[in-house]
């Protein structure tokens, strides 16, 4: 007979997740069927987990009220409260990003 290997409770946007220890906070939503948490900041296109690696900053959520972290590199723990990142900035209008025309 197998154990039942442990799992973690967590909530992302209130909804509770379960979570197996050593998976990250990118992995618990993946497998609880969220995709996105975060959108871009000029057309809203919605961001999740991509590079799994930590290069792309694509993953970033607010967790237990510390915004811009790393889904893909934050470890699962027990009672995390995790939320989607803060809506960007609106850009000034005018604003080019440096490349006029």
């Amino acid at each position: 007979m197998t154990a039942e290997p442990p799992t973690l409770t967590l909530t992302f946007e209130g909804r509770p997740l379960t979570a197996r220890p050593g998976q990250s906070v990118a992995a618990a939503l993946t497998d609880a069927g969220v995709r996105a948490w975060r959108t871009t900041r000029g057309e809203g296109a919605p961001r999740g987990l991509f590079c799994g690696i930590g290069v792309c900053y694509d993953c970033l959520i607010t967790v237990d009220g510390r915004p811009a972290q790393r889904a893909c590199l934050v470890p699962a723990a027990e009672g995390m409260a995790l939320t989607s990142a803060p809506p960007p900035l609106p850009r000034p209008s005018g604003a080019d990003g440096g490349n006029a025309s």
